[in-house]
């Protein structure tokens, strides 16, 4: 993998860090919807982050622009299959949010960098520091004590962590812009979900019928809010390590964290909190390490 420059880097760290805190704060943007139910609204993003890239992309690139990418061989199935994980992670993202299991998706999330690091390592050959080891071995080990603290399999946790894990190391590989990487992520899945939506609101299931009038102009919203952070994370992934990468997605289910607790009052206590405690430290761990590796890197050039 080529060194990336020094610029370059920048970019990929700011546009990591911003989709991150989007991500953190979006709990609360779900479940303003309430009472709309979580299947409408999966079904309402994937048409709604269809549109918002299709019309950005014909503003950028063009018509021709857009189907250029298509026409080599195998795009579209990869494509279509990095869709079906975005959404899949999504739904079960909503889902447990909308049910009042924000803390687990913050455990999801925690675990989530933990197994993108290690796709890296398996997948792209990317080394481990010592630093990095450790903020690994804590984050695992923090996880590891909710797993047997709960004497229970997460699986709202462990997918999400799983999902977005693989979505992660196929955008690695794609070589086409961000936004028309989305485009094509989400148009084979807009007309299935196009029809299941006009069934619901005719037969008084969608969210026309629960909903009150602010809440359409939210639930409108949702392309944006689910765009713009993946095309966050998609410029990042080609500009930093999946390590790197992976750790710096913590900050999302942090601030997650703090929402459950403080905001939405989910029950949180001491065993929840030491776990969270030792992640935390790995992060800082890391964060350490990646500053003084930057300042002796040689291969990063202004």
């Amino acid at each position: 993998m080529n060194q990336p420059t020094l610029r370059q880097y920048k970019i990929g760290i700011i546009a990591a860090l911003t989709c991150s805190v989007i991500w953190g704060v979006l709990p609360i943007y779900w479940q303003s919807l309430r009472p709309i139910e979580s299947s409408v609204i999966i079904f309402y993003r994937i048409v709604l982050v269809g549109v918002v890239c299709f019309v950005g992309s014909m503003i950028l690139y063009g018509w021709q622009g857009i189907k250029a990418p298509l026409k080599k061989k195998g795009a579209i199935k990869k494509y279509f299959l990095a869709g079906l994980m975005i959404t899949l992670n999504w739904s079960i993202y909503i889902w447990a949010v909308n049910s009042n299991m924000v803390i687990q998706t913050c455990l999801g999330y925690y675990i989530e960098p933990l197994m993108v690091s290690l796709f890296g390592v398996i997948l792209f050959k990317e080394q481990l520091t010592k630093h990095k080891t450790l903020a690994l071995v804590m984050a695992g080990l923090g996880v590891v004590v909710i797993l047997i603290y709960f004497r229970e399999v997460p699986l709202v946790a462990l997918s999400l962590a799983l999902t977005f894990s693989i979505y992660a190391a196929m955008k690695k590989t794609f070589q086409v812009e961000a936004l028309l990487s989305l485009l094509y992520e989400t148009m084979l899945l807009v007309p299935f979900a196009l029809c299941v939506i006009i069934y619901m609101e005719f037969n008084g299931k969608g969210a026309l019928g629960v909903g009150q009038p602010y809440q359409y102009g939210l639930l409108l919203c949702s392309g944006l809010f689910t765009a713009i952070p993946l095309g966050l994370f998609a410029v990042a992934a080609k500009k930093v390590t999946l390590v790197t990468l992976g750790q710096i997605e913590y900050i999302a289910p942090s601030i997650t964290l703090f929402i459950g607790i403080y905001l939405f009052h989910e029950p949180f206590d001491m065993v929840q909190f030491i776990v969270f405690v030792l992640i935390w430290i790995g992060l800082a761990v890391f964060t350490y390490g990646e500053v003084g590796r930057l300042q002796k890197e040689r291969g990063l050039n202004p």
